[in-house]
């Protein structure tokens, strides 16, 4: 782990100046060494990729849904995942099947913030709530 030396100021100092650069140098340094944790670890999902590929090339050629090892055991395993092809037409078959739970609830941010943009006056929709927070934004000096 890294050490970054800092002169950080006590919890409730009211130098702004002072907590903005300490920010501003934490902050740069957590971006630094996210980027070379994230390129190590582009380089490990690329080998174990490459191992997972050599390991069902094996599973494939031998036809076998596991093979034990002293090391480990290997499975293969068929995930299944489903998208939407026509939103129409499963829209229509949830409705006609009555079959809503095929659906998740969540809402599209930006879309339904624009939406509400335009019905000030009408307020929120029955069942939706709206949780709004004040956060701190830091920029560096342009």
């Amino acid at each position: 782990m890294t050490e970054v030396e800092l002169d950080a100021p006590p919890v409730g100092a009211t130098n702004v100046e002072e907590l903005v650069k300490t920010y501003l140098t934490i902050r740069n340094e957590r971006e630094r060494i996210q980027a070379e944790w994230e390129a190590t670890d582009r380089e490990f999902k690329n080998e174990l990729s490459m191992i997972e590929q050599s390991l069902m090339v094996v599973c494939n050629e031998s036809n076998a849904k596991s093979i034990r090892t002293d090391a480990g055991t290997v499975f293969r395993r068929l995930n299944e995942r489903y998208t939407v092809a026509d939103g129409d037409l499963f829209r229509k078959f949830v409705m006609e099947n009555e079959v809503p739970e095929l659906f998740e609830a969540r809402i599209a941010q930006s879309r339904f913030k624009e939406f509400i943009a335009e019905r000030t006056d009408e307020g929120l929709p029955p069942g939706v709530n709206v949780m709004r927070e004040f956060a701190v934004v830091v920029r560096k000096p342009s």
